[in-house]
């Protein structure tokens, strides 16, 4: 009996070694993508946004205080997001789907729709939510109408 949970404990331990490698590999990869494709600076201007939300709640902490946090956050936080995000990219892109999304990010194309991406995403923000309060006011239009 011993023999055989030896054998199963080695079994599992080598079992996950090897697709922690292979993991390790993938969210390198995911991290170099997030870099070239302008997504790690959307990520740290929400994380910015964060950090002014807490400044407004905690207005006595010094700015030195909050530079470090914001420092310390960006990295943390961004390395705990690609971890948290491998398996859901892992489902739909392989890893030299990866691969080929960086290259295209090198090209003069890929480089600027990268530089443009965070400006995209602020704006079309904007737009959603102004598209989301024009659909909630429809709705409740519509209830309206139907007696409710």
């Amino acid at each position: 009996m011993k023999k055989i949970i030896s054998i199963l404990t080695l079994l599992l331990v080598f079992t996950t070694i090897s697709f922690g490698q292979v993991d390790t590999n993938y969210s390198k990869t995911l991290k170099k993508m997030f870099e070239v494709s302008g997504t790690e600076e959307s990520y740290k201007a929400i994380i910015t946004q964060l950090i002014t939300m807490f400044k407004q709640q905690y207005s006595d902490v010094s700015a030195e205080i909050w530079d470090e946090l914001a420092n310390e956050f960006v990295k943390t936080s961004l390395n705990d997001l690609v971890d948290m995000l491998v398996p859901i990219y892992k489902k739909y892109l392989t890893q030299n789907d990866l691969e080929e999304l960086i290259k295209f990010y090198h090209t003069p194309v890929g480089k600027k729709f990268a530089k443009n991406t965070p400006l995209i995403i602020q704006e079309s923000m904007q737009v959603g939510q102004q598209w989301g309060v024009k659909m909630g006011q429809e709705f409740e239009k519509k209830m309206k109408e139907k007696g409710y």
